[in-house]
């Protein structure tokens, strides 16, 4: 089957790391996987990023003249064409960046339409984001499939779906080969080494900013404890972030943006994953250290314990409380044998329910409500 992948927030090919390409990339992976032929076409394509609710107007009526050039185009077409799809999905669909195109074209063309990552903000239909909103409650009325990665979403989506459209669950999934293999062949610091504390996550504004802000809060309250901290990413706030951790000195180092496939070696060398989580939907970074062998503390939020087992895999607690994050990193640095026990038991928790072969299987049972 071929399968057009569309990506309104960010494409797969984008230069900007971020959670939202690895699981447009990890999606490509297993449609490929599974024997379909992915197509992303130049007229299918939209500016990636985030556009301001004003602009949402200007957008609508442009995807309807692009839509319509879409449709003519793919009509015109000879049915071998690598162009032609059998199958419109499109990956992640909010407020902020809707869907435009997809229920267009679809309903045009007559091919099924699936939607993986909707979300549904009731709170969104009033003000500025109204037309967004609006766009994202086409999108899942006229959608055959929706696959639900944030359990939280769930509800909002199923109360949106038209009569005899499905929703499945698809967890959150990523390759663990590479992190398990750099668990596998980890070399530990010596035990004279303070154990170090990593945290990977884009240098933004608004929730990003708001996440570093409360690292930084929690870890000036362990300024009695032994330990480092290895902050890797980059972005437009880099400038708040160091400003915000320059009061613990050396002990915090900046690696800036790291290659995708130096990542499991980071993780695999640090003793915990430490991430606020302020307003985070699930975290693919949360997936890739425990993967990795790396016990996580996390904010309580989104759809973070559908994929860190509190306990069990790391621990969570409410989410901005930098007290209480702060609290949870001691427990952790005072006792490295319990370290140890959540580190086996994220390893193994991610291989068995996060890997791309479960995630394969319930992509291609997903897939099935929809031939």
């Amino acid at each position: 089957m071929r399968v057009l992948l569309h990506t309104p927030l960010k494409p797969p090919d984008s230069a900007t790391p971020s959670g939202d390409r690895e699981m447009a990339r990890g999606l490509v992976r297993l449609l490929r996987r599974l024997g379909h032929r992915v197509v992303m076409p130049a007229a299918s394509r939209v500016a990636p990023g985030v556009p301001a609710p004003a602009a949402h107007l200007a957008l609508e009526r442009r995807a309807r003249r692009q839509a319509a050039r879409l449709i003519a185009r793919w009509r015109a077409l000879p049915g071998g064409h690598p162009e032609r799809f059998d199958l419109w999905f499109t990956y992640h669909c909010y407020y902020r960046k809707p869907d435009w195109l997809g229920p267009l074209v679809t309903r045009a063309l007559g091919v099924p339409y699936v939607i993986a990552e909707a979300s549904h903000a009731p709170r969104r239909a009033q003000g500025p984001t109204r037309l967004g909103h609006r766009a994202v409650e086409r999108a899942l009325a006229a959608a055959d499939l929706v696959l639900t990665v944030n359990p939280r979403d769930v509800a909002g989506v199923k109360a949106r779906l038209r009569p005899g459209a499905h929703q499945r669950r698809l967890p959150p999934f990523i390759d663990t080969a590479p992190f398990r293999a750099a668990a596998h062949h980890a070399a530990r610091e010596s035990a004279e080494e303070p154990p170090l504390l990593l945290s990977v996550g884009m240098m933004r504004t608004r929730a990003k900013l708001a996440s570093y802000r409360v690292l930084a809060e929690a870890l000036a309250l362990l300024k009695d404890r032994p330990w480092r901290a290895l902050l890797v990413g980059d972005g437009p706030a880099r400038a708040e972030v160091e400003s915000l951790m320059a009061p613990l000195g050396p002990r915090v180092r900046f690696a800036g943006a790291v290659a995708h496939e130096a990542l499991p070696a980071l993780y695999a060398g640090a003793d915990l994953y430490l991430w606020p989580a302020i307003n985070e939907a699930f975290g693919m970074a949360f997936l890739e250290a425990q993967a990795a062998g790396l016990p996580v503390v996390a904010g309580r939020t989104g759809g973070v314990p559908a994929v860190v087992a509190d306990g069990v895999t790391g621990l969570l607690t409410p989410v901005g409380d930098a007290q209480a994050f702060a609290s949870a990193v001691a427990r952790l640095l005072d006792a490295p044998g319990e370290r140890v026990r959540l580190a086996a038991a994220a390893g193994e928790r991610i291989a068995a329910h996060h890997d791309e072969r479960a995630a394969a299987h319930a992509l291609a049972a997903a897939l099935r409500t929809v031939r």
